[in-house]
């Protein structure tokens, strides 16, 4: 009896032991690849090739380039190229490679208070909503899209203020969800936006200016900052991404019969 409970004790050990053995990888991202589902699919195709865990923060654009830039992550997986190209010439990260991209689209309820489908383009959608006085629940959270949004309203001339422009500080679901709520406008990626449709009464009703592309890129944190990382997990998650396997899981990924996101290291 005592020697058959060693052995017990001894394998508890050894699957112990194995366990915590498996490597980490710690990864930055925006809310709106974690909200949209993808990294539910991608990730844990990455983990069963390799036996490993990747661990993610989903945070804002800006916090996820931050905390990468600490050295508090291995890799990031962003949605703001100006930013991204700012920490590039720092010398924060290194192999940045386009994964996939998407676009921004404007939602708001059905009734479109503001006329905002008229518009011409994403400037004139902006000032619609502005003359309005309609409600905009903006991320106000310095992420991707919260870049991309302040850019637009710079595009138009304005300065949006006021009891109509409400900053959440929230990430792209919380956004949806409370401009869903108000009834009001919000800017959002398409992915989250495919992915809350049947979640909320809003809809699509402004989209296809060319100013609202929307790439993403991954990048490793550099090695030469910060020695800790574990840069060779970070660029095997980089190639399988960007490679024919990782390529086919973001071209096939779909919701309500809709691409989420589309391919840009391998063409589709």
């Amino acid at each position: 009896m005592k020697l058959r409970q060693c052995l017990g004790f001894a394998l508890l050990a050894l699957l112990s032991s194995t366990a915590l053995a498996v490597e980490h990888l710690k990864m930055s991202t925006t809310t709106s690849t974690d909200n949209s589902g993808l990294l539910a699919v991608l990730n844990p195709a990455f983990e069963k090739k390799y036996n490993v865990q990747v661990d993610v923060i989903a945070v804002g654009t800006g916090k996820a380039l931050k905390i990468g830039s600490n050295g508090d992550v291995d890799i990031v997986f962003v949605h703001a190229p100006e930013a991204e190209l700012r920490y590039m010439q720092a010398g924060d990260f290194t192999d940045r490679t386009a994964v996939m991209h998407n676009d921004f689209v404007i939602v708001g309820p059905a009734s479109d208070p503001a006329n905002i489908a008229q518009a011409e383009n994403a400037a004139g959608a902006f000032i619609r909503i502005a003359n309005a006085k309609a409600g905009f629940v903006s991320r106000g959270d310095d992420s991707g899209t919260h870049k991309k949004e302040k850019a637009l309203w710079e595009n138009a001339g304005i300065e949006p203020s006021g009891s109509w422009h409400i900053a959440a500080g929230q990430g792209m679901g919380a956004v949806l969800k409370i401009a869903d709520e108000k009834q009001a406008y919000a800017l959002t990626d398409r992915g989250t936006q495919i992915a809350y449709a049947e979640k909320m009464d809003l809809k699509v009703l402004f989209e296809g200016d060319e100013v609202m592309f929307n790439p993403y890129h991954i990048m490793a944190v550099n090695p030469a900052k910060h020695d800790h990382v574990n840069y060779d997990l970070a660029k095997k998650y980089i190639d399988f991404v960007a490679g024919p396997e990782g390529q086919k899981i973001i071209r096939d990924f779909r919701m309500h019969e809709q691409q989420l996101f589309h391919p840009d290291a391998i063409s589709e």
